[in-house]
């Protein structure tokens, strides 16, 4: 080789040499910048909750026997999402959703379980579903949910509605835009609680926008406060999945990771949200159980009004929106 070409090729070198390290030290300082961003809104969570003097803590001792799969490959994920509300010191479910996550094809489901279907609980007989987290938290919850719409869930989320807000004030500050269909007006005195949206376009802030995700007073009850939600997180996914949002997503995993409890490892959660950004799906697809038209409206002197399911007919809608693959559907007996 001459020395000229030798030259070239050391100069090849050294120029690569330099992008690279380049590349590297512009890595380190991403990571150490987002390391920051997320412990310190992590922290500043943390104090703003001591100072208030709430817990978040649950009422029941979280709980949830199933065997962690040993390999770590991003597989489908199959997660249990639980929304409460502590306030008073009593924990509450007011939001049941399945969420089934395929990496590889980059595509996300929720399946929402409205919280009045009426279900046999392991133990307890039949009751509401949300009864089961009352009387035996997740793990009850999760026996409950495999029991009767015969799905299997290893991993499971429990969120403190204080978190949305959090979401919603960190991805959006100035507001996110929601469209009110009909006028939306709830008012609890003993509470304190007053919602009122007049119709038509407003820009909400996190406590806004929970108010709206958890209306239920007007003739859609549940089915109008089920479908707000998943219009929402629809809205939140566009947001996060911005270039702006995603430069966010440190400061919004910190801020929100306190009122979240989970049996995701660290590791699963990176390696899913790092997938999640690189390969997100376009949209969410969601699904209500009962399905329309598969349940009456009953009434049980022990539970109250209840939506009674069909469930084979839910079975089949369940296993066909989640795992399209499958022609495996559990029969149900009739009987009571």
């Amino acid at each position: 080789m001459t020395n000229e070409k030798t030259a070239k090729w050391r100069m090849k070198i050294k120029v690569f040499l330099l992008v690279f390290l380049l590349m590297s030290l512009g890595a380190v300082a991403i990571a150490a910048w987002a390391n920051d961003e997320y412990y310190q809104a992590r922290q500043d969570t943390i104090d703003e909750i001591e100072e208030s003097g709430s817990s978040i803590e649950s009422e029941h001792e979280i709980e949830f026997n199933v065997n962690e799969p040993e390999d770590d490959s991003l597989n489908a994920l199959n997660l249990l999402l639980v929304g409460v509300d502590s306030d008073g010191g009593v924990a509450r479910t007011d939001t049941i959703m399945i969420a089934r996550y395929l990496p590889d094809e980059a595509d996300i489901k929720l399946a929402s379980i409205m919280r009045d279907t009426y279900v046999e609980i392991p133990g307890h007989g039949k009751n509401k579903i949300n009864a089961a987290y009352a009387f035996g938290g997740l793990d009850l919850l999760r026996e409950t949910i495999e029991l009767n719409f015969d799905f299997d869930i290893q991993h499971y989320a429990q969120v403190d509605f204080d978190s949305f807000k959090r979401v919603v004030d960190t991805v959006s500050p100035e507001g996110i835009d929601i469209e009110v269909e009909n006028r939306m007006f709830y008012e609890d005195r003993v509470e304190g609680l007053v919602i009122d949206f007049q119709p038509g376009t407003h820009t909400m802030d996190g406590s806004e926008a929970l108010k709206y995700v958890r209306f239920r007073s007007d003739s859609e009850n549940d089915f109008g406060r089920v479908r707000r939600q998943q219009e929402l997180l629809s809205i939140l996914q566009d947001e996060i999945l911005s270039l702006s949002g995603v430069a966010k997503v440190p400061s919004l995993l910190g801020s929100v990771e306190p009122y979240i409890q989970t049996n995701l490892s660290n590791g699963k959660m990176m390696s899913y949200g790092r997938d999640f950004f690189l390969n997100g799906p376009e949209d969410i697809g969601t699904l209500t159980i009962p399905v329309e038209g598969s349940f009456t409206h009953e009434y049980y002197t022990h539970a109250g009004a209840v939506l009674e399911p069909d469930l084979n007919e839910n079975n089949d809608a369940l296993s066909s929106f989640l795992d399209p693959d499958t022609d495996q559907v559990t029969i149900h007996d009739d009987e009571d």
